[in-house]
């Protein structure tokens, strides 16, 4: 169950309250997130233990199917009727994990600058502290927006990009410019959503029945299921 606004603004969902049950595990999307997580190892080995040509273009496909079969498995959530807030929680886990393992070993190659990933690990820690609010206020996490969507596809195109502008072959110029392009507006929309969420956490944490009323959040024993 989730408290949802289905008003004609910007809409949110707030993932559940504290005595909501979790749904269901054993799950089709859910085993595709396991197996997303368990490809980030996978990917570190290839960019920096390999650290050759050919293992950065076996971890763009790596990324290549993690995006894919991030679009996938809400497909398949959606048509088989497999939403779960575990499946709610570890999609974007997994988002955020190839993003920061990612950032990490581009900086370590010295293809992007650190500054960058001090950029985008401000952003998780920011967000950390936000779930840790609303996990203290009893609420869960809030779902993913089409905002921090786009912006995680944006930067999920940029790398695999980056990496191969960094080879020494014809294509690497066209690459790094269309990779910097991509992490430059991934970057800008990702702090976007950052602050959207951060507005929708201030109206779920408001004080008065008033205010929560006005930020479309249900009255308690009055939500509606998502």
């Amino acid at each position: 169950m989730t408290h949802q606004h289905d008003g004609g603004g910007p809409g949110y969902t707030a993932v559940g309250g504290p005595d909501e049950p979790g749904g269901q595990v054993l799950t089709i999307p859910n085993a595709i997130s396991v197996a997303r997580l368990a490809g980030v190892p996978v990917f570190l080995w290839l960019v920096l233990g390999l650290h050759s040509a050919a293992g950065d273009w076996w971890a763009v496909g790596l990324l290549i199917a993690s995006g894919v079969s991030d679009w996938l498995d809400g497909k398949i959530a959606r048509a088989l009727n497999q939403q779960s807030r575990l499946g709610q929680l570890l999609d974007p886990a997994a988002d955020r994990l190839y993003i920061l393992a990612t950032v990490i070993a581009l900086a370590i190659r010295a293809i992007i600058p650190w500054w960058l990933v001090a950029l985008l690990l401000a952003r998780e820690v920011l967000m950390a502290g936000v779930l840790w609010l609303l996990r203290r206020r009893g609420w869960g996490a809030l779902q993913v927006s089409f905002v921090g969507k786009t912006a995680t596809l944006c930067l999920l195109y940029a790398f695999p990009l980056l990496f191969l502008g960094s080879h020494v072959a014809s294509y690497a110029e066209t690459a790094k410019v269309a990779g910097w392009t991509m992490a430059i507006w991934g970057s800008a929309l990702y702090w976007c959503a950052a602050l959207l969420y951060i507005v929708q956490a201030r109206r779920l944490l408001a004080p008065s029945p008033t205010s929560r009323a006005e930020a479309g959040v249900p009255a308690s024993g009055e939500s509606r299921s998502g």
